[in-house]
């Protein structure tokens, strides 16, 4: 068989850098994204058993973890590469830095490359406030944000646009943190009250929602914070060995959870023995389980993030920049004019000294390998 002419088939990967992820929020507005978002991760996840699913890769180490998190259906694969280090603000980097790719299932060719730091922050707000709107009391208008870092202006947003949260009552350790919410999102609707802790914050709210950061086994939410009818949406307790919620907590709700074999390991659930009951969220927008089945349940939403979110997330990306025209061609993989030939595309720069090249090679790694530093 002839080769395939060069161009008619050639593995194409369109790249959309920070920059751009910007320029799409900023012409779309903030709230669009949110909504568009939750649009796509209600509609994947009401095909759940279209997925293949896993539990995402992580290399944890004492300061933070490096998370690979992949899924893939029929038509595509998808997956994100996302750090959480808490510590990293004091050396001027985010907490959590993230790109993903999707890629063709028929071809295995990469067909986007995107930066998905802000879009990640987007998606877990998108997911945490389509829980809520089927865990959460109907008429719920007051939420406690307790941690105010990055996070915490979208999760403000996606609820107040997609429940109505009309009231924050805020939280943080550090109160630069809050003052720096409260003016990030001065003249947003929103109605803004500083607490003096955690507790002081949950009184009177609807909703609790907590995004905090430190890789700690933590009980930011106490029985003393339980009341009927409250939800609580629990995020920042996302890997082993770091938690928000006090087990009576959980033991007091319905506990709901994306991917039960992930929250497992890594929610706060991770506390509760292996017959600790929760439910899948899927299986509540299927009608296979009840969400809120009276006013005074208490329910938990123990969000992690769950691969399928970002997958949801990098097809409305791709569907989105698609239509404002943003991206650039990426040569990520290489288009041989033949594709059987790959060492051709090598050319005359190939003069059969591979020998010579590895016993460089090899000399040179020894050299560097007994070096003594300076």
């Amino acid at each position: 068989m002839p080769p395939t002419p060069r161009g008619t088939c050639q593995a194409r990967t369109l790249f959309l850098g920070a920059a751009d992820l910007q320029c799409l929020v900023r012409r779309l507005g903030l709230p669009a994204c949110i909504a568009g978002v939750a649009a796509q991760i209600e509609a994947d996840f009401r095909r759940w058993a279209d997925f293949d699913k896993s539990a995402r890769v992580a290399a944890h180490s004492d300061v933070g973890v490096i998370e690979l998190m992949p899924v893939a259906d029929a038509r595509r694969f998808a997956f994100k590469y996302v750090n959480g280090h808490p510590k990293n603000t004091a050396e001027g980097l985010p907490t959590v830095m993230a790109f993903g790719l999707l890629a063709d299932v028929a071809t295995g060719t990469p067909t986007l490359l995107a930066e998905l730091t802000l879009l990640t922050a987007i998606r877990t707000a998108a997911m945490s406030a389509l829980a809520a709107r089927h865990l959460a009391r109907p008429g719920s208008r007051t939420m406690a944000l307790i941690g105010n870092g990055a996070q915490a202006e979208f999760q403000a947003l996606a609820f107040r646009d997609l429940l109505g949260i009309t009231t924050l009552r805020l939280f943080d350790s550090d109160p630069a943190a809050t003052a720096k919410l409260q003016a990030n999102l001065a003249g947003q609707g929103l109605v803004m009250q500083a607490c003096s802790s955690a507790a002081d914050a949950a009184r009177g709210a609807d909703i609790v929602t907590t995004v905090t950061a430190d890789k700690t086994r933590a009980t930011i939410v106490t029985p003393d914070m339980l009341a009927p009818g409250r939800h609580f949406n629990a995020v920042g307790g996302d890997c082993p060995g770091k938690t928000e919620l006090h087990p009576d907590v959980l033991r007091a709700a319905r506990v709901f959870v994306e991917y039960e074999p992930q929250s497992r390991i890594e929610g706060d659930v991770q506390q509760m023995p292996a017959d600790f009951p929760v439910t899948e969220f899927w299986r509540v927008l299927a009608g296979e389980a009840a969400g809120r089945s009276s006013a005074d349940d208490i329910t938990v939403f123990d969000s992690v993030g769950f691969a399928l979110e970002d997958h949801a997330a990098l097809v409305w990306l791709a569907d989105a920049a698609a239509r404002q025209g943003l991206g650039r061609p990426l040569d990520l993989v290489a288009a041989p004019a033949d594709p059987k030939n790959l060492f051709g595309t090598l050319g005359s720069s190939v003069d059969g000294r591979v020998s010579s090249a590895f016993e460089q090679a090899t000399a040179a790694a020894a050299e560097q390998a007994t070096a003594v530093p300076a």
